[in-house]
């Protein structure tokens, strides 16, 4: 009996091994539940301390305290609601609705339990783990409105934005709804986390208006090496964000790693070269930007492509980022504190239309969508979600902004803007005198 065990034992560890071998669903699966959890706390590594460092180095010394709070505000916040009410509309079965939102069947998480499995791993690590991500997405909205939002106004924008956009468009993607059925690809967040938040971003900085004295004054990074430190944090932990979104220890979510880590040192290399030649010498800023753009832009593209396509979309990001990020805002004349929509939505929508290109098995990626045949057809499915996406995004945050205005106004005054919002806002200051 020993002897038989044993050899049971042995050829499952055998198919386990083998290529090819999937777990079954449904079955808890020790190694992907441990490193989806080893993922759920890097992607919430990269909101604290890494999105607070990075933006807390960017703006004025008089406001660091204030983006730090508002970065941790938003992490207790989200959390909660997350909790009650938006993980149900974003991941469940909406009925006659579903292919728009989710339905209600569980509020505060009820019917999920110790027991619940989803795929191979624990239904709580995966709520969890998309919890990190409805964290970090209206954080990043933060470095649009930096110094000037209203703390009170920032938290009430935040509620309705994360239940009236993020919630559908999440559903949308990954949560059985009209998108992921006209094959749109986006693995970790394309649509969903940047274009999402960079588009909501820019609506922000047209509706908020600009920092008293910008472009005229010159405001520079008051603290660089906090803004590097938060930049290489954000990068370690985005191997969460990205490999982890294959939801299991697999040769996806190596794949995911891999193109992860290729394009991110190529966009900051790209950006790099373009600030050397425009302006002559490279600069920190410019090369933790890129990088940050590079991540961007390989999150939906991440589990699609390979080493090739990660090459070309790091490229493409870090020099059309950088045009965006510089000449676009300058043309434009918007004030996008700490460049939200600039990386963010930029970079978002450059790695969701070519996710369409660089998924093609012949350029080495993993294949299109289910039901679609040709790369023309995968690039329309892209630019249809990112297109829609936009459109959304733009006119709800826009109307949760007028009305937000309306009751209790969205930005600080004049006098409290000059002091700095961490006096004026929070009685604290950021370095002592």
């Amino acid at each position: 009996m020993k002897t038989l065990k044993n050899s049971v034992l042995l050829t499952l560890a055998g198919l386990a091994l083998t290529p090819g071998y999937a777990h079954a669903e449904n079955v808890l699966n020790s190694g992907d539940t441990a490193w989806m959890l080893t993922s759920t706390a890097l992607v919430l590594f990269m909101t604290i301390p890494g999105l607070s460092l990075f933006y807390a180095g960017m703006v004025r010394s008089k406001n660091v305290l204030s983006v730090l709070m508002q970065c941790f505000a938003i992490t207790a916040l989200m959390s909660v609601l997350w909790t009650i009410f938006v993980y149900t509309l974003s991941f469940t079965d909406g009925g006659e609705l579903n292919p728009w939102i989710g339905g209600l069947e569980n509020l505060f998480l009820l019917g999920i339990g110790v027991d619940s499995i989803k795929g191979t791993i624990p239904t709580t690590v995966f709520v969890i783990f998309q919890m990190t991500f409805a964290i970090i997405t209206p954080a990043l909205i933060v470095g649009a409105f930096a110094e000037r939002m209203k703390f009170s106004s920032m938290l009430v924008f935040l509620t309705l934005w994360i239940t009236i956009v993020y919630a559908p468009v999440c559903h949308w993607a990954w949560g059985g709804g009209w998108m992921g059925a006209k094959g749109v690809l986006d693995f970790a967040g394309g649509t969903v986390v940047h274009v999402n938040a960079g588009i909501a971003g820019l609506v922000c900085a047209l509706v908020l208006g600009k920092r008293k004295g910008y472009p005229t004054m010159h405001m520079p990074p008051h603290n660089l090496p906090l803004t590097v430190m938060g930049a290489g944090m954000l990068w370690v932990g985005w191997f969460g964000f990205n490999a982890g979104s294959e939801l299991a220890a697999d040769g996806t979510a190596g794949m995911a790693m891999a193109v992860t880590q290729i394009a991110t040192a190529t966009a900051a290399i790209a950006w790099m070269f373009m600030e050397w030649m425009r302006h002559g010498k490279p600069s920190a800023l410019g090369i933790v930007t890129g990088a940050v753009a590079g991540l961007v832009a390989i999150t939906p593209a991440s589990g699609y492509v390979g080493p090739i396509g990660s090459l070309a979309i790091g490229a493409a990001a870090g020099i059309i980022c950088f045009l965006g990020a510089t000449s676009l805002k300058r043309s434009m004349g918007y004030d996008d504190s700490l460049d939200a929509f600039g990386v963010h939505g930029i970079g978002g929508i450059v790695g969701s239309i070519l996710t369409g290109v660089f998924a093609a098995k012949e350029l080495g990626g993993k294949g299109f969508a289910s039901g679609i045949e040709t790369m023309g057809q995968q690039i329309m499915a892209q630019s249809l979600g990112v297109a829609a996406t936009i459109v959304y995004c733009a006119v709800a945050t826009f109307i949760i902004l007028k009305i937000v205005g309306a009751i209790m106004g969205l930005r600080v005054d004049e006098e409290q803007e000059t002091m700095g919002l961490d006096i004026s806002l929070h009685d604290e200051r950021g370095y002592s005198m």
